[in-house]
């Protein structure tokens, strides 16, 4: 049985147009989270409580992680095509999902030197990428 051709690696553009779109989508779902610990708490939730940033976290991560695992991507990758996966090709686990997650929220968070990696990295990954022995796809029309 003849091995399917490898996807290319996803350029860095692309990947900060899905960003831009899961952006507005996790803007959204924050929202969300945040009128629930309200409602929860009765109101007068400080912003610097290290629970609840824990929180809003825990619900990113989960949204992150949750696509990753389930099909690969995120709805904002679904739009531009593209799909995070193992460097053999296989879908993430939970764990490695997780491990990517960690890894991206420092990466992108400061200054987003970890996509910036991309630009030097031989293959094209980006940092959280390298270190979480994943990469991003551009999937083919009708994948």
């Amino acid at each position: 049985m003849a091995q399917p051709p490898e996807l290319p690696t996803t350029p860095l553009w692309k990947r900060l147009a899905a960003l831009f779109y899961d952006g507005l989508l996790v803007f959204a779902l924050l929202m969300v989270a945040i009128a629930v610990a309200f409602w929860l708490k009765g109101g007068g939730i400080a912003p610097r409580d290290p629970f609840f940033r824990l929180y809003l976290l825990m619900v990113m991560a989960l949204f992150f992680c949750g696509f990753w695992v389930a099909g690969g991507q995120t709805l904002g990758m679904r739009s531009w095509q593209l799909r995070v996966q193992r460097r053999d090709g296989r879908a993430l686990g939970w764990w490695q999902a997780l491990w990517r997650f960690a890894l991206a929220v420092p990466a992108v968070g400061l200054a987003g030197i970890g996509l910036w990696w991309m630009l030097l990295d031989p293959q094209g990954l980006a940092l959280h990428d390298r270190l979480s022995g994943t990469r991003v796809v551009v999937v083919p029309r009708g994948e």
